[in-house]
C-alpha cells in the first residue's frame, strides 16, 4: 500500500469521531509522535521546557491548520499575510480552524496601546463624538477626531506623540572646556565620521583646537543648529595617503534629528536621542489631542483623562449610562455604546486586567498581559468551531486571578470551540479535560507522547515528571537565614506608588509579591534598582523602564551593595546572530581551542577564523547568516538554507578543521547537554555548559538564535553567565518573574541556583507569582491590596510563615495552602 491510500484510509477510519488525529509529526525534536486529542474540550499540554510540547502544539497543529487555510487564499493577497512554516507531519486529520494567542511583546510603536489592541477605543471615540458634552457654539466632531493616531485628532505641534523633543547649546555640548577636535560637540558621531565632520570644520576656517566655550556665540550657533550644508574639499590630515575628498558639513542638531528620524540602528538612535531634551508638548500639555477635542466632555471628562483611567474605574463610571437589568435605557446611542463597552471592559476585569488604562502603551505590557488583553478580544469575537492555542495564558497572573481565567477558557469553550494551553501552572492543568505529557526529557531526551488521556491517569504514567507535581506536597522545612543589613527606601513615587517605604534586606532570599498591577516591578525593577545603583546597573540589562525613574525622598544602606544585577527577559540579542554560545562567552574558548589544532595552526588560522560574524571564516554568500531570503513573484517570499555552505554559516576551508572528528558547524548543533560531555576538556567551556544545564536549559542547542528564544530562557542565559563569574559577595541580584515557562521541575532547580548566589554572600530579590518559589524565600514583602490605583502599598511583610497568616495580604491563602501542601480551588 502507497503513502497516498494509507493516509487516505487512516483519514477514513478517522473521520467525525470527535477527535483531532496526528500522525508521524517530527517538527523540531518530535519523534514519529502519534497522538489523538479530543475536540470540543480544554486540553492541556504539559512537560519539562524543551520537552516538545509547544513544537505538538503551535509547530504542528496550529501551523497545519493555518497552512490549510493560507491555501485557500488566492496567490497574490498570500503574499500580504505573514505565515509560518509547513511543519514536518505526515498527516493530521479532523483539524478545524486555529487561533493562536502566543506570549511575545508588544509592538515596538508607542502608538499602540491597551485601547487600539482592544479595539476599545473604537467605541470611545464614537462615545465622545454622538454622546460628549460640546461646548456652545461647537459644531460636532467625527470619531477620528478623538484619536492621537489621525491627521484630523492630533495634535499639530506634537503629531499625537504628547511629548516634544529639542535640543540645546548644554545637551550638545555636556563639556565646553573641551576643543572641537578634543570632543567638545558630543553630539557628533564619532570614528571615522567625527573625523570628516572636524577636517570640514577646519577647511570651513573655524579654530577646532580653542575651547568651545571661548568660541563667539555666532559661531557656536552656526556649528550648533544651522540648516546649511556646504560642501568642501578635504585634504586629510596627517594622512598622505589619502586623497582630498568633497565633504558635506552637518551640525550637530540636524545630524541629530536626521539619525533618529531615519536610522535604521536602535543603537544610533538612542545615542542621538541622548542629546536631546524630551518633554511635555506644550500645545497639549502632553495628550496629544487637538484642543477641539479635548473640550468634548463625557461624564465631566475629556477623551485624555477618559483614557487614562483604569478600566476598573471605567466600568463603574459606565454603569450608570448602560442598559440596565430590566432593559430600561436613558438614551439611545449613550446607553448602546456604554452597554457595549461595559461588556467588553468586564471581560478584562476577569482577567485580572483592571489596573489597565486605555492609553497604556503596548511595549510597556508583559507577555502574559499582551496575551491575556487578545484572549479578550476573542471572546467576544463570538467564534465557533475553531481551536484556540494558548501558550502558558497564566503568566503573569497572581493566583487569585487563575480562577477568572479558568472560567474565561471554559466560555471559549462553551461557545463550541476547542481550547488548547500550553501550561506549567498545575491548578491549570487540573482542571483541564485532557492532558497530553510530553516528555520525558528536555531536547533529544524529549520528543515523545508519554499521555494522552484525562488528567487522573497521568499519575500511573511513571515516566512522567508532570504527575509528581499534579498532587501538592508540603514545602520542605528549612532554616532562615537573617538579614545581614537593610537598604531603606522612604518616599517612594513611580506610577500607582505613592509615597512609600520599604525595607529590603540584605544578604537573604527575597519574594516580592502581590496581584497584577499592584506596583511589584515599579517598586523593585525600578525604584530598588535606581536607589542600589544609580542610572548605571553595573553590569545589568537595561529594563523596559530603563527611561523611567523614580521620586525618592531618602535611601538608606545602599552603600553596602557593590554592584546591581537587574535580570530580565529582555531577549540577549536583537538579531540571529546573537546564540547561546556567543551571549555566555563559551564561544571564545571553543574558537581558541579549534585555533590550536594542528591544521588550523599550520594554516594560520586565528580563533577570529571560527567566527561567523567577520571575514574570513564565514561564508561570504550568506554573510554568515546561514541562510538566504528567496523572492517568489506572486508568492512570499521565504527562506532557504545558502546553496554554498548549506546552511552552516562557514566556507569549506573553516569547516575542514576539526576538534574530535567535528567541526566548528557541528559544535554549534549540539545540545548544551551533548556539549557538556564532548567540550568536557575545555575547562572554560565545561562550566558555562554545567551552569546553563543545571538551571534548566541543557535542550537548548549552542548556536540557538536569540530571537527563537522565549523571555524565561533569556533570562535564566543571563542567569547562567552570572553564575559561573563565580563573583563573591555584595551583590544585588534583581528577578522580574524568573519562572516564566518554567515546569515545577525546573523551577526547583532555579531556587536552588538562586540559594546558591545567596549562599556565596549576595542578595536575591525576585517579583514573583509563583508559591513554590515564595515558599522558599527568607523574607516576603507582599503589596496591594488590589491593582492599579487600588494597590501601591505595602501590605504585608515577614517570612513566609508570617506572610501567610496575614489577614490583609490577598497572597496569604494562596502561600498558606503552599506551606501546608494543599491544592488551590
Amino acid at each position: 500500500m502507497g503513502k497516498m491510500e494509507r493516509i487516505a484510509q487512516n483519514l477514513n477510519t478517522a473521520k467525525h469521531d470527535g477527535f483531532i488525529h496526528v500522525r508521524g509529526a517530527n517538527e523540531n525534536n518530535l519523534d514519529n509522535v502519534e497522538v489523538r486529542i479530543p475536540r470540543d474540550a480544554i486540553v492541556a499540554f504539559t512537560g519539562v521546557s524543551g520537552s516538545g510540547k509547544s513544537s505538538l502544539a503551535f509547530g504542528t497543529i496550529f501551523a497545519e491548520s493555518q497552512r490549510r487555510f493560507l491555501e485557500s487564499v488566492a496567490p497574490y493577497a498570500r503574499r500580504l499575510i505573514a505565515q509560518g512554516h509547513s511543519p514536518k507531519v505526515e498527516f493530521i486529520s479532523g483539524l478545524p480552524p486555529a487561533v493562536a494567542l502566543q506570549q511575545r511583546r508588544g509592538s515596538a510603536s508607542s502608538r499602540s496601546s491597551v485601547g487600539t489592541l482592544t479595539t476599545l477605543s473604537n467605541s470611545v471615540r464614537m462615545l465622545f463624538s454622538r454622546a460628549g458634552t460640546y461646548p456652545d457654539g461647537a459644531s460636532r466632531l467625527e470619531s477620528d477626531s478623538f484619536s492621537r493616531n489621525t491627521a484630523v485628532g492630533a495634535c499639530p505641534e506634537c503629531h499625537g506623540v504628547g511629548t516634544v523633543h529639542s535640543v540645546s547649546e548644554r545637551s550638545l555640548v555636556p563639556d565646553p572646556t573641551l576643543s572641537i577636535r578634543e570632543g567638545a560637540i558630543a553630539a557628533w558621531p564619532g570614528a571615522w565620521q567625527g573625523k570628516n565632520l572636524r577636517d570640514i570644520t577646519t577647511h570651513l576656517g573655524y579654530d577646532i583646537d580653542v575651547p568651545f566655550e571661548n568660541l563667539s556665540k555666532k559661531t557656536r550657533d552656526w556649528l550648533l543648529f544651522t540648516e546649511e550644508q556646504p560642501v568642501v574639499e578635504v585634504t586629510p590630515e596627517r594622512d598622505r595617503v589619502a586623497k582630498p575628498y568633497k565633504g558635506r558639513f552637518w551640525s550637530a542638531e540636524r545630524y541629530v534629528r536626521h539619525t533618529v528620524a531615519t536610522s535604521k540602528s536602535e543603537n544610533l538612535r538612542t545615542k542621538a536621542l541622548a542629546f536631546m531634551i524630551s518633554q511635555d508638548c506644550v500645545q497639549c500639555s502632553g495628550t496629544g489631542f487637538r484642543n477641539d477635542s479635548l473640550k468634548v466632555l463625557f461624564a465631566g471628562l475629556n477623551i485624555a483623562e477618559f483614557n487614562s483611567r483604569s478600566l476598573q474605574s471605567l466600568a463603574q463610571l459606565l454603569r450608570p449610562f448602560a442598559i440596565d437589568s430590566e432593559g430600561q435605557a436613558q438614551a439611545d446611542v449613550i446607553s448602546t455604546i456604554s452597554t457595549d463597552l461595559l461588556a467588553r471592559i468586564q471581560v478584562l476585569l476577569e482577567l485580572g486586567l483592571g489596573y489597565l488604562s486605555l492609553d497604556r502603551s503596548t511595549p510597556t505590557l508583559s507577555p502574559g498581559e499582551m496575551q491575556r488583553l487578545r484572549i479578550a478580544t476573542q471572546l467576544r469575537a463570538g467564534l465557533f468551531g475553531v481551536i484556540y492555542v494558548l501558550d502558558e495564558p497564566s503568566a503573569g497572573l497572581h493566583p487569585a486571578d487563575v480562577q477568572p481565567l479558568i472560567e474565561v477558557l471554559d466560555a471559549l469553550k462553551a461557545e463550541g470551540n476547542t481550547v488548547f494551553v500550553v501550561e506549567h501552572n498545575m491548578d491549570v492543568v487540573t482542571r483541564a479535560e485532557w492532558i497530553v505529557d510530553v516528555g520525558p526529557g528536555a531536547g533529544s531526551g524529549g520528543g515523545q507522547v508519554l499521555y494522552s488521556g484525562e488528567v487522573s491517569g497521568l499519575a500511573q504514567v511513571e515516566s512522567s515528571v508532570t504527575r509528581q507535581f499534579l498532587t501538592p506536597k508540603p514545602a520542605p522545612t528549612r532554616k532562615l537565614r537573617t538579614a545581614s543589613d537593610w537598604v531603606e527606601l522612604h518616599g517612594v513615587k513611580l506610577h500607582n506608588l505613592k509615597n512609600v517605604d520599604a525595607k529590603f534586606p540584605l544578604g537573604v532570599f527575597s519574594s516580592v509579591t502581590g496581584v497584577s498591577g499592584s506596583g511589584k516591578s515599579s517598586l523593585v525593577s525600578v525604584a530598588l534598582a535606581q536607589a542600589a545603583g544609580g542610572k548605571s546597573l553595573g553590569e545589568a540589562e537595561e529594563s523596559e523602564d530603563s527611561m523611567v525613574r523614580a521620586v525618592i525622598s531618602q535611601v538608606h544602606g545602599a552603600d553596602q551593595i557593590n554592584r546591581v544585577v537587574l535580570m530580565d527577559q529582555k531577549p540577549i540579542g536583537r538579531t540571529p546572530r546573537s546564540n547561546v554560545a556567543t551571549y555566555t562567552g563559551l564561544f571564545d574558548a571553543v574558537r581558541k581551542t579549534f585555533a590550536e589544532q594542528p591544521l588550523a595552526h599550520k594554516r594560520g588560522y586565528g580563533a577570529g577564523r571560527f567566527s561567523f560574524n567577520v571575514t574570513g571564516g564565514r561564508c561570504e554568500n550568506c554573510l554568515g547568516e546561514g541562510f538566504l531570503e528567496i523572492e517568489l513573484l506572486f508568492l512570499p517570499g521565504t527562506y532557504g538554507p545558502c546553496p554554498q555552505c548549506h546552511g552552516t554559516r562557514y566556507n569549506e576551508q573553516t569547516l575542514e578543521v576539526e576538534y574530535q572528528g567535528k567541526n566548528i558547524a557541528e559544535i554549534l548543533e549540539l545540545s548544551v547537554t551533548q556539549a557538556e560531555e564532548f567540550l568536557a576538556e575545555i575547562p572554560a567551556a565545561a562550566r558555562a555548559l554545567a551552569t546553563l544545564r543545571e538551571v534548566g536549559l541543557g535542550y537548548l542547542k549552542l548556536g540557538q538564535p536569540a530571537t527563537e528564544m522565549s523571555g524565561g530562557e533569556a533570562q535564566r542565559i543571563k542567569l547562567a553567565t552570572e553564575l559561573q563569574r563565580q563573583r563573591r559577595g555584595h551583590t544585588l541580584y534583581l528577578l522580574d518573574e524568573p519562572t516564566t515557562g518554567l515546569h515545577p521541575a525546573d523551577v526547583q532547580l532555579l531556587v536552588a541556583q538562586l540559594h546558591q548566589l545567596v549562599d556565596q554572600g549576595n542578595t536575591v530579590i525576585v517579583v514573583e507569582h509563583h508559591m513554590d518559589v515564595v515558599a522558599a524565600s527568607d523574607w516576603v514583602i507582599d503589596l496591594g491590596p488590589a491593582g492599579g490605583d487600588g494597590g501601591g502599598q505595602i501590605v504585608a511583610t515577614g517570612t513566609p510563615q508570617q506572610v501567610a497568616k496575614n489577614p490583609a495580604s490577598r497572597t496569604a491563602e494562596f502561600l498558606a495552602r503552599r506551606l501546608a501542601g494543599e491544592q488551590n480551588n
